[in-house]
C-alpha cells in the first residue's frame, strides 16, 4: 500500500453507535426522514441546502424554538450573508444550560501544579457578579470591555460576563508589549479594561504592572481597571481611573441572566495575525459562534457533555475560544497555564493523564516538538481515557501521524484540522466514520462548502488549488471594526473571486472527500512554472536525520534569477556539512523535483513563528527582498520574536543583495 494512503484508525461500528455523529443522524431520520448512506453524502446535504442543515443544528442542540417560517438565511451573497433575522440569542445563555450538572465546568492547572477547579454553580455566581460589577461601570450592550489576561479561569469568567450582558469582549496576552496591545485594543475604544498585574513562565514571574497602566494612558476611552493581584508583582494603579480588585468585583449574590441579543450581534473581537501594520479587527456574533461550536464541538470532535476538552493555547491564538466552547455542550473546559515545556515535553501529557481529559489538542508544531524528542507518552503515561486528538496551526506531517499512533495511541481518534481565526472554526477536520489516513485531514467540516479552485476559478479534485468556501457559514465575520463601507473586508477574502471566499492556503481535496494542505498560498514556490508547496518542502527535509525544523522561501529579485534559500534548524550536537547539504538536495531532487533544490543553504537557531505555530514564511521573504525591516514586524505576534533577527541581520551584512 502506497503510504500516502495508509490508513491509522477507522471507527467501529459500536464508537460510531455512540457517537454524537450518530445521534444527529438518527435525529435526522426521526424529524426530517433523511437517511445518509455515509459522511460524504451528509456532507453534501450540508452544503447544499445550509438553510435546512443549520436548522436542524439549532434543534438538535435544543436552542429555542424557532417558529416553522422563520428564514434561516435570509441573504446568501458573501459578504453579508445575513443568518436567522428576527432570532435573538445570548452566548451565555447557552452555557448557563449546564449549571444543574455535578461536574467541574472549569479545571486549571498552573506551572507550579496548583490546581483551580470551578464548579457549574461556582462559575455561574462568578459571571453574575462580575457581570453586576460591569453594569456598575456603566457597561452596556454593544459597549468594548478588554482583557489583558493569561489562561486562567478568571479570562473564562471575564469572557462570559461580558458576553452575558451584550457588550463586546477583547482579549491579549500578557506576553504582548504595551504597543502590540495598543495596536489591537485602540481600534475599537474599550470601556474597561479587566487586567493581571502579571504572570508565571517557565519558572519566572513576569511584572506587567507598568504595561497595564500604559495600556491605560493609551487608552483614553478606558474609564475603570479591573486589576487581578499576582503574586510579587507591584500592582498596577493608574491614578486618574477607579480601579476594583478581582476579589471585590466579585462581591455579592446576584442572578445571573443573560441579555438576549440579535443573532448577528458582536460577540468578540479577535485580531488577524498581523505580522505586518495593525493587525484586522474581526467581529464575530453570538449566533453564528454558537451554532459552529456546538456543530464543531459535538459533530466533529465527537465531545459529549460531562467529558474533558482541553486545546493547549495562548488567550492570543483563536484555539483559546474554540477550548472554552466545550462548555457549550457541558463539557469540562481544561486549560494549562504555563510553559509547556516545563520541566520537559511530557509536562502536557502528565495534564492529560492527571485530569482525565478524554479530548486533547494541541499546535502541530507542538507534536512535532514530541516527536522529535523522542518521547513516548503511551509507555510513561496512563492515556486510556483520552479517545480523541486534534491538531492545528500548520499541516500535521505524515511521520507525525505515524509518530502519535505509534508512540501515543494505536486507537485514537484523530482530528488534524484547519481553519483560522477568521470564522472561529476549523473547515477541514475529523469525523468520526470517516478513517483517519496518514497525511490527510480527513474531510471538510459540514456546513462548510470549501472546495479548490484553479486559477481559472473552476473547481479541481486531486489538484492543489485555492481553498475557497463557495457558500456562507454562519461564523464568518459580520464586519472588520471601523470597516464600514466593507472595504477590507471584501479585500481581504474577495477580492479574487466574486462573492467566494478565498481563504489564502492550497489544498488538494481528494476524490474520497479528504484533504492536504500545502502552505499559505502567497508563500508558494513557482520555479520554472512548477508550483510547489513549502510543507511538501518540508516533509522531505525535516525528515532527514539531525534537521529538526526547516523554512525555505522563494527570493525573486527584479530583473535577476530567483534565489531559493533554505534555513535549517539543526539538532543538538549536528554540523551543516557539506555532505549533509548534499543529502538534503538529494532528497528534494528524488523525492520532489529538481527545480526545487535550495540553491543555498543556511543554519540557524530558530524559524521564526507565530503564536499559533505557523512559519513565518511571507515576513522573511519580505525583509530577505529588501521589502520589510525590523520596523516592519510587529514582534508582539510572535512566538520567539529574537529568531526574525538573524534574517535582518544577514540583510545588512549583505548576505542576501537586494539591491
Amino acid at each position: 500500500m502506497n503510504d500516502t494512503l495508509k490508513t491509522l484508525w477507522r471507527c467501529d461500528q459500536d464508537r460510531f453507535d455512540q457517537s454524537e455523529l450518530a445521534g444527529f443522524q438518527q435525529f435526522l431520520v426521526a424529524t426530517r426522514g433523511l437517511e445518509f448512506a455515509d459522511y460524504e453524502s451528509l456532507w453534501r446535504w450540508s452544503v447544499d441546502t445550509p438553510e435546512m442543515f443549520w436548522r436542524c443544528v439549532w434543534d438538535f442542540n435544543e436552542l429555542p424554538a424557532l417558529h416553522p417560517d422563520q428564514p434561516v438565511l435570509a441573504s446568501t451573497k458573501m459578504p453579508r450573508a445575513e443568518w436567522f433575522p428576527g432570532v435573538h440569542v445570548n452566548y451565555v445563555s447557552v452555557v448557563q444550560r449546564h449549571v444543574e450538572r455535578h461536574e467541574v465546568a472549569v479545571l486549571c492547572e498552573h506551572e507550579n501544579g496548583d490546581v483551580d477547579r470551578l464548579t457549574w454553580a461556582a462559575w455561574e455566581a462568578q459571571v453574575a457578579a462580575l457581570a453586576q460589577t460591569l453594569r456598575d461601570l456603566g457597561v452596556r450592550a454593544g459597549d468594548r470591555v478588554v482583557a489583558y489576561l493569561h489562561n486562567v479561569p478568571e479570562c473564562i469568567v471575564a469572557f462570559h460576563a461580558v458576553a452575558s450582558i451584550g457588550a463586546v469582549w477583547s482579549v491579549a496576552a500578557p506576553d504582548l508589549g504595551a504597543q502590540g496591545v495598543l495596536d489591537r485594543f485602540s481600534q475599537i475604544e474599550p470601556k474597561v479594561l479587566i487586567a493581571a498585574d502579571g504572570y508565571d513562565y517557565g519558572g519566572k514571574t513576569f511584572d506587567r504592572s507598568d504595561v497595564v497602566e500604559a495600556l491605560v494612558t493609551g487608552l483614553p476611552t478606558v474609564k475603570a481597571l479591573i486589576r487581578i493581584p499576582a503574586s510579587n508583582c507591584r500592582g498596577a494603579r493608574p491614578a486618574h481611573i477607579p480601579t476594583v480588585t478581582w476579589s471585590d468585583a466579585l462581591i455579592g449574590e446576584h442572578r445571573l441572566q443573560p441579555t438576549d441579543v440579535a443573532f448577528e450581534h458582536p460577540l468578540w473581537i479577535v485580531y488577524s495575525s498581523g505580522t505586518t501594520g495593525k493587525p484586522k479587527a474581526i467581529v464575530h456574533s453570538h449566533g453564528g459562534i454558537v451554532l459552529e461550536h456546538l456543530k464543531q464541538m459535538r459533530l466533529q470532535m465527537d465531545l459529549k457533555a460531562g467529558d474533558r476538552f482541553m486545546w493547549f493555547s495562548s488567550t492570543a491564538w483563536m484555539m483559546w475560544n474554540y477550548n472554552i466552547a466545550a462548555m457549550l455542550i457541558g463539557a469540562t473546559a481544561c486549560i494549562y497555564d504555563g510553559n509547556p515545556a516545563k520541566p520537559d515535553l511530557n509536562r502536557l501529557w502528565s495534564v492529560v493523564e492527571r485530569h482525565e481529559v478524554r479530548v486533547f489538542g494541541a499546535g502541530a508544531a507542538w507534536f512535532e516538538s514530541c516527536k522529535n524528542a523522542g518521547l513516548e507518552p503511551r509507555q510513561s503515561h496512563n492515556l486510556e481515557m483520552l479517545d480523541g486528538l486534534g491538531s492545528t496551526g500548520s499541516p500535521l506531517l505524515p511521520d507525525v501521524f505515524d509518530w502519535i499512533y505509534g508512540s501515543v495511541k494505536s486507537d485514537v481518534f484523530l482530528s488534524s484540522i484547519s481553519g483560522g481565526t477568521d470564522f472561529a472554526s476549523a473547515c477541514l477536520g475529523g469525523a468520526v466514520s470517516v478513517p483517519v489516513v496518514r497525511g490527510e485531514i480527513s474531510c471538510r467540516s459540514l456546513g462548510c462548502a470549501v472546495s479548490s479552485f484553479d486559477p481559472a476559478g473552476k473547481p479541481v479534485i486531486d489538484e492543489v488549488g485555492e481553498l475557497v468556501i463557495t457558500k456562507p457559514m454562519p461564523s464568518m465575520p459580520v464586519s472588520f471594526w471601523n470597516d464600514p463601507a466593507f472595504e477590507k473586508y471584501e479585500a481581504s477574502y474577495f477580492d479574487t473571486y466574486p462573492n467566494v471566499w478565498r481563504h489564502g492556503d492550497w489544498i488538494r481535496i481528494t476524490d474520497r472527500g479528504s484533504a492536504v494542505i500545502y502552505g499559505r498560498s502567497d508563500a508558494t514556490i513557482n520555479r520554472q512554472g512548477i508550483r510547489m508547496g513549502t510543507s511538501e518542502i518540508y516533509r522531505v527535509v525535516e525528515s532527514i536525520g539531525g534537521i529538526a525544523d526547516s523554512l525555505v522561501v522563494d527570493l525573486e529579485f527584479l530583473g535577476r534569477d530567483s534565489l531559493l534559500p533554505l534555513f535549517v534548524v539543526l539538532e543538538p550536537g549536528r554540523e551543516l556539512t557539506e555532505a549533509l547539504i548534499d543529502e538534503i538536495r538529494q532528497a528534494v531532487r528524488s523525492g520532489l523535483s529538481p527545480r526545487h533544490v535550495p540553491d543555498v543553504v543556511y543554519a540557524i537557531d530558530e524559524v521564526p513563528r507565530t503564536f499559533s505555530g505557523k512559519k513565518m514564511e511571507i515576513p522573511v521573504r519580505r525583509i530577505l527582498l529588501g521589502q520589510a525591516g525590523a520596523a516592519g514586524i510587529n514582534r508582539d505576534t510572535m512566538a520567539n520574536p529574537n529568531s526574525i533577527d538573524w534574517f535582518i541581520a544577514a540583510v545588512s551584512d549583505g548576505l542576501f543583495d537586494v539591491g
